[in-house]
């Protein structure tokens, strides 16, 4: 079986499958734009910046910090490894608000 070349992006789909059964779900990583930054020197990961927005019923009824917390801790151990996830940018909403947001950019 081979490797995979995106170990970390794998496990962020995988755990936020599992854990939020999400409607849609894009994950971007975005280290590369950050790989000459001081903060990343001697850093042997190709996988420490991601963007991902989840749309999921789990959300429903929570505020956004609450929300953010619920994907943080699901992703804190990929957060505290070493080389891990350095920054992660969430956009966490409902089925119910990306209607609304689609329906106000129809209009």
């Amino acid at each position: 079986m081979a490797t995979s070349q995106t170990p970390m992006e794998d496990a962020l789909r995988h755990k936020i499958t599992e854990a939020f059964a999400p409607t849609a779900l894009d994950v971007f990583n975005d280290s590369h734009l950050h790989a000459h930054h001081k903060a990343m020197e001697g850093s042997t990961s190709a996988e420490t910046h991601f963007r991902v927005y989840i749309t999921s019923e789990a959300f429903k009824s929570k505020m956004q910090p609450a929300r953010h917390r619920m994907v943080y801790t699901l992703l804190k151990d990929e957060m505290a490894a070493q080389g891990g996830i350095h920054a992660l940018q969430l956009r966490t909403r409902t089925p119910e608000e990306v209607e609304k947001a689609n329906a106000k950019e129809s209009a």
